[in-house]
C-alpha cells in the first residue's frame, strides 16, 4: 500500500521568495520546477532525501498561477503554510479504489498527471482528520529538471 511520505505541499504567495528562505535556512536546492496548468500553480520540488523503496521525499512549494485555482483560493482562507501531505504508492488506482471502499471520499474520479509525470489523486479533508491527503505514483525519474 502506501510506501512513504511522498511531499509535503505548501502553498505560498511567492515561490522565488519561499524557495529562497529554504535554500538559506535548511541548504534545500530544487531538484525540479514546472508550471501545472490543470493545477493552476507554479512550483518548486525541494529534495530531502532519498528513500529505501527507490523514490524521495521532497517539500513541494506552490505558488498559484490563476485566481481561481486551488491553492490561490486556499491561499486566500488560510495564509501560507502546509496545504497538504502525499502519501507515495506504486499503485494510485489501486489503493485509491481501497480507500474509497473504506468510506473515505476520493476527489479525481481518475489520477491526474502530478509532478514530474508522477500520477495523482487526491482525499477530501473532511474524511481525513482535517488533512488534504493525495496519492502518488512517482514516474521513473533519470534527471532533475529545472
Amino acid at each position: 500500500m502506501l510506501t512513504r511520505i511522498d511531499h509535503i505541499g505548501i502553498a505560498c504567495f511567492d515561490l522565488d521568495k519561499t524557495v529562497e528562505f529554504y535554500r538559506a535556512t535548511y541548504g534545500f536546492e530544487v531538484f525540479h520546477s514546472e508550471v501545472n496548468e490543470e493545477q493552476g500553480v507554479r512550483e518548486a520540488m525541494l529534495k530531502i532525501n532519498d528513500t529505501s523503496d527507490g523514490g524521495a521525499s521532497y517539500l513541494q512549494l506552490l505558488e498559484p498561477t490563476r485566481p481561481d485555482s486551488t491553492v490561490a483560493k486556499w491561499l486566500d482562507k488560510n495564509g501560507e503554510g502546509v496545504h497538504h501531505i502525499a502519501f507515495g504508492t506504486a499503485d494510485v488506482d489501486g489503493d485509491a479504489a481501497d480507500i474509497k471502499d473504506k468510506g473515505v471520499r476520493v476527489l479525481y474520479e481518475e489520477p491526474r498527471r502530478g509532478s514530474m509525470g508522477s500520477r495523482i489523486t487526491f482525499l477530501h479533508p473532511k474524511d481525513c482528520h482535517g488533512v488534504l491527503t493525495e496519492l502518488v505514483t512517482s514516474a521513473p525519474v533519470e534527471s532533475p529538471e529545472h
